[in-house]
């Protein structure tokens, strides 16, 4: 069963990510094939719009499509990251992507 903190941790982590893989001119140097917490970092970049404030986007279906085989025992552990918000995400949001994802049963870390 997917969960709303779940997600939150994936995006959690998926910044995490994004800022180690940061080289030089801020290029990002990504394979698709990469994954965290079993989802592709492209789709965890997707997510991003539908998390940022001030004006959050619906999440893309590219974004949902990813979040659908996330490792959510994985994503549970970074729940209270404070990164999210350093990142200019907000965890409230990511909390909702579920539900605007319209996953059937989302649990609960």
């Amino acid at each position: 069963m997917a969960s709303t903190a779940h997600f939150g941790r994936l995006l959690a982590l998926s910044m995490l990510m994004l800022i180690i893989a940061i080289s030089n001119n801020g290029i990002l140097q990504f394979s698709n094939a990469q994954t965290i917490c079993n989802v592709p970092i492209s789709g965890l970049m997707a997510c991003k719009p539908a998390v940022t404030p001030p004006n959050p986007t619906p999440p893309s279906t590219v974004c949902c499509s990813a979040l659908t085989h996330a490792n959510m025992r994985c994503l549970c552990s970074y729940r209270n990251s404070t990164l999210l918000p350093t990142l200019g995400i907000d965890p409230n949001l990511a909390v909702q992507l579920p539900e605007k994802c319209k996953f059937p049963h989302p649990a609960h870390c």
